[in-house]
């Protein structure tokens, strides 16, 4: 099982807002592991066994290796639509609604 990251130790989760996507794929590029555009141009999160999730605000866990790549998706993503929350609290630590 792989470790999933999280500031000191916190279960991070990564969602992506569709309705926001521009397709521009930057997060594919940063993260293939964890982005992955589909046949309709728009950005999905994929599940640790590499399975496109695409309901609706659909999220998947950030493996520990991958968090600064997702980081950095969120932050260059021209759609402002990535956003990286604990799991506690589902409080967003990097995304547009990031405190």
């Amino acid at each position: 099982m792989q470790q999933e990251a999280g500031v000191e130790g916190e279960a991070l989760e990564v969602w992506i807002d569709q309705d926001l996507c521009t397709g521009d794929g930057i997060c594919a590029q940063y993260a293939p592991e964890v982005f992955e555009l589909d046949i309709d141009g728009l950005a999905y999160v994929k599940s640790a066994d590499d399975e496109l999730l695409q309901d609706k605000g659909a999220t998947t866990p950030v493996p520990l290796p991958l968090l600064t790549d997702v980081i950095d998706s969120a932050k260059e993503c021209p759609g402002d639509c990535i956003h990286v929350r604990r799991v506690s609290d589902r409080a967003e630590v990097y995304g547009p609604d990031a405190e």
